[in-house]
């Protein structure tokens, strides 16, 4: 018992486990990092992906000079992922620029504050009160091809110059240099959808952590059948976050989906809404939506539960079968990733293969890293399955993260084929030939009443 307690806290402690230990139903969380560690951390990835990948984006885009301006509390998402981690938001106004001199890519903030040690300081407003006069003058100096914006209509990442600030910029450049603004969103979707290596040697433990909170949520030391609700396991979620010392990027849901027909396919008496019955009993499989915010990157999971009824000591072979369908699923969307390729595309090609294999499939995948709901392809949307307008045009890029969302709609031989939705997602990795996922996805039940 020893040995296999300190195997397992090996494992958690690097960070790529999502099993449990099951010692007294005790999960072990990965340790999580001081808020310093965290920063020196975090200092260091923003180095290497100023110096690395906005060299890359602006060169492929043919583009000398790219211009992100943002206030305080009102920042550009992209403006907020180069801010150093020890500022929260934008100073005043911060106007961060680069320019691609053709042996280097410039880096100035013209800004009050040099911002960290990234962008130096190349506004003394002593000298030059006004910001957007020296802003023009330094652009002038360098006169390049192309100024980009981020202004987008398609992706609201990339859409984060406000209307105001726009409208001071345009007037402070002039007709000449008016002329040279592009609105290109691949500069900024391409800045926050690539990951670097070093951030997805962390991205295991983050995902992992998220892991271990959801066991823990779907045990019987949190669940006790006819007793708790699914509000109370949300909360819980959301109190085991905090404890664990990262955030929640959005609220997790807990959802039932219980027999109504018995084993000939007729209707039971006792009705089941969930809108009017949140209590957990025996029987029941249960589904939750989770996600954590940890070291700037994020995870979104989604896993099923079953409750043991008295008489069973594992599962109905019928529901343990579904879940295998929802991995075949899976398995289908992630061989059809291809670099270059559309997330319509992709989509479709899923779409037809699983259809094939007699799955009923819904497919909505989308990229995570800096946002939950990322920056990059859109394969499918829950009410879009023939298509995503622009957003599933965009290709599929390599270096990227991605949520493998989807379900798969099952009829249950146990319940009378009453059908069920298995509503899997796990985050996972594509590097350009294949997919893999971080921290391993869910093939078993969370079985509670053990």
């Amino acid at each position: 018992m020893k040995s296999a307690i300190f195997a397992s806290l090996l494992i958690a402690l690097i960070g790529s486990s999502m099993q449990v230990v099951t010692a007294e139903e005790t999960t072990v969380y990965p340790a999580v990092l001081s808020m310093q560690e965290r920063a020196q951390l975090e200092d260091a990835w923003l180095e290497k992906r100023l110096d690395t990948i906005v060299p890359a984006v602006m060169r492929e885009r043919g583009v000398d000079m790219w211009i992100l301006i943002a206030r305080e509390y009102n920042e550009d998402p992209v403006v907020k992922t180069m801010l150093p981690a020890t500022w929260l938001s934008a100073r005043r106004r911060t106007v961060l620029v680069f320019f691609d001199n053709g042996d280097t890519v410039e880096r100035f903030a013209v800004s009050r504050y040099a911002v960290g040690t990234f962008f130096k300081a190349a506004w003394n407003p002593e000298q030059q009160p006004d910001q957007w006069a020296r802003l023009a003058d330094l652009i002038a100096a360098r006169s390049p091809n192309k100024i980009a914006l981020n202004v987008s209509d398609t992706f609201a990442l990339a859409d984060g110059l406000t209307h105001s600030q726009h409208k001071d910029l345009i007037k402070a450049l002039g007709p000449e240099l008016q002329q040279k603004i592009v609105l290109d969103p691949a500069l900024a979707i391409g800045w926050l959808e690539r990951r670097i290596p070093e951030e997805m040697e962390r991205y295991p433990h983050i995902v992992g952590l998220a892991h271990a909170i959801i066991h823990e949520g779907f045990s019987s030391k949190v669940i006790k059948p006819g007793l708790t609700t699914t509000a109370d396991v949300m909360w819980w979620f959301r109190d085991k976050i905090r404890q664990q010392r990262v955030t929640a990027w959005f609220h997790p849901t807990v959802s039932i989906q219980r027999q109504t027909l018995d084993d000939k396919g007729q209707k039971m008496t006792e009705l089941f809404d969930p809108n009017k019955d949140s209590v957990i009993r025996r029987g029941d499989l249960l589904h939750v939506d989770f996600g954590i915010t940890y070291m700037g990157l994020n995870t979104d999971t989604q896993h099923h539960g079953y409750v043991l009824k008295a008489s069973e000591s594992d599962a109905p072979a019928g529901i343990k079968s579904a879940l295998k369908v929802g991995n075949r699923l899976q398995d289908i969307l992630t061989s059809n990733y291809k670099a270059g390729v559309g997330g319509n595309v992709v989509l479709a090609a899923s779409r037809k293969q699983a259809i094939s294999e007699g799955i009923e499939p819904s497919i909505y995948t989308h990229p995570i890293g800096y946002h939950g709901h990322g920056a990059g392809a859109t394969i499918g949307l829950w009410d879009q399955q023939g298509g995503v307008k622009d957003r599933g045009e965009y290709p599929v890029v390599a270096n990227t993260a991605w949520s493998i969302e989807l379900n798969a709609t099952v009829p249950i031989p146990e319940w009378g084929g009453q059908k069920v939705r298995i509503m899997l997602e796990e985050d996972a990795f594509f590097d350009g030939n294949s997919v893999r996922y971080i921290d391993g996805r869910q093939t078993e039940l969370h079985i509670i009443g053990e």
